[in-house]
């Protein structure tokens, strides 16, 4: 079955289609039309068109805001479909996919919530007037999604581009495309005027260059690989229009000698290992207390050796397969570098299970290397996988300086017993999320981001409302001259 492409709220079909793989089993998880050059200059023109006509930008605050709260209720009722959906189209175990759709309908939630009580700013006088400072929307806004996480993606950035009153084109991974299909249909359903988001399913290099590129779209949201994010950067530099750009990392996850161990060990390999490694934030660099390195690893390999790689609809599976074969087979050239010609010691994994059950799917098993140094390929790209890099440290000096070597600012882990050295270790590493006994604890209400090759701008939190608006000050004289009173000269 074809899924039509989700245009100006109705079915159109196009001549091209794109498969998406379930990486359990390599079977068709569904099919949907791709949008060429002119399908986009249509939808978005017929986009901006309906949002200039449209009232969503001029509701009230609070208006657009029981819409966003219709949004996460339908998301709530929908979330163990979605969450089959969206295990089909990735390959992640089905209890992460229902996090992840509670995470998008809490993003509705919670932008409902800011809209009730964001306010103006009226600004400090500095002559006979009154100065506030109001935001306003931008129009037609790209949303430009990966496919490691779709579902939770476009409902962090779909949610505040909605509540600042603009138009939406979300453009999916070619790999997961159904995801953002059903969330347009549920978010019209629940109420957002159904010419205001358009879904356009395609290719990167195709479908995503038309409609960065498009002159009616005001604004990019991107979430991907840093190469891509400096191409959709320098086309936005020449429109002059804003890019918000959450790219790669190599995130470092340090562990002192006076960390509670037992905890820093299920998190050092729930960091990499969850998701399969195929996160922005996997702490993908071990950076142990070289007093506790040999025993620490040993530990965290033999974690990796027991957890259960398995398909993703089995209850016991800690880790699902790749996203494809082809990522598959560049994660394992990784491994390959690392252990020829780097001088990596494979400490567990290396290959893909034995199991001939799996042997259809995108698996391989988690993987630990050490005997690295911090210049190696595998401690310093982003792999996108299962695969962790461990690097010995003498004191906290060198913590920070392996730390910090690399191009990558995306997050950080620090594991230790005094929190005055967490704190100085964490404001000395340049990463966007740092955090200290404990890791990924995201909230939609902090801000996330990366420094350097990791990004630009920061989604989420009450300030990521108004990364999708302009602001606008608006001054009233205080000193025009007096009307005279009446029997005056």
């Amino acid at each position: 079955m074809v899924t039509p492409l989700w245009v100006r709220g109705q079915a159109e079909k196009t001549d091209e289609t794109i498969t998406s793989i379930n990486p359990a089993d390599g079977t068709i998880a569904g099919t949907c039309c791709a949008a060429d050059a002119r399908c986009v200059d249509q939808a978005v023109r017929a986009t901006h068109d309906a949002w200039c006509r449209s009232d969503w930008p001029h509701r009230l605050p609070h208006e657009r805001a029981r819409v966003l709260a219709h949004v996460a209720d339908a998301l709530d009722g929908a979330r163990d479909t979605l969450a089959v959906h969206q295990m089909r189209d990735c390959g992640k175990p089905l209890a992460e996919c229902r996090r992840m759709v509670t995470a998008a309908a809490g993003a509705f939630r919670y932008y409902a919530a800011v809209l009730e009580c964001e306010e103006t700013e009226v600004t400090p006088p500095r002559g006979p007037s009154v100065s506030m400072t109001v935001l306003e929307p931008l129009g037609v806004v790209a949303l430009v999604t990966p496919w490691n996480s779709p579902i939770m993606l476009e409902g962090q950035k779909a949610a505040p581009a909605l509540a600042a009153g603009n138009a939406v084109v979300i453009k999916p991974s070619e790999e997961t495309p159904h995801l953002a299909l059903h969330l347009a249909r549920l978010c019209v359903e629940a109420g957002v005027p159904p010419a205001l988001l358009t879904v356009l399913p395609g290719r990167g290099e195709t479908t995503g260059a038309a409609v960065v590129g498009h002159p009616l779209v005001r604004m990019v949201s991107f979430t991907g690989g840093t190469e891509t994010g400096r191409a959709i950067g320098r086309v936005c530099a020449e429109k002059i229009i804003p890019a918000a750009l959450e790219l790669g990392g190599k995130s470092p996850h340090i562990v002192f000698e006076d960390a509670d161990l037992d905890r820093a060990l299920d998190a050092v390999t729930a960091g990499i290992f969850g998701s399969a490694g195929q996160s922005c934030v996997a702490g993908s660099r071990l950076l142990v207390q070289a007093s506790i390195a040999e025993p620490f690893i040993a530990r965290v390999a033999a974690r990796a050796d027991a957890l259960r790689v398995g398909p993703p609809d089995h209850p016991d599976t800690a880790m699902g397969p790749l996203i494809s074969t082809r990522h598959r087979d560049r994660v394992e050239s990784y491994i390959r570098i690392a252990l020829r010609d780097d001088g990596g010691r494979l400490r567990a994994g290396g290959g893909r299970p034995d199991d001939p059950a799996l042997a259809a799917g995108a698996y391989l098993r988690p993987t630990v290397i050490d005997g690295l140094p911090n210049t190696a390929r595998c401690a310093q790209e982003e792999i996108f996988g299962p695969v962790l890099a461990c690097i010995p440290f003498r004191d906290e000096d060198e913590a920070i300086e392996l730390a910090n070597d690399t191009v990558f600012g995306l997050a950080a882990g620090i594991w230790s017993g005094s929190f005055d050295r967490a704190w100085r270790v964490g404001r000395a590493i340049q990463a966007g999320s740092v955090w200290i006994n404990c890791y990924k604890r995201s909230s939609i209400s902090a801000p996330f981001g990366g420094f350097k090759d990791s990004g630009l701008l920061r989604e989420k939190g009450r300030q990521g409302l108004r990364l999708y608006g302009g602001l606008k000050s608006i001054s009233v004289g205080l000193d025009a001259p007096r009307a005279p009173a009446r029997g005056e000269a």
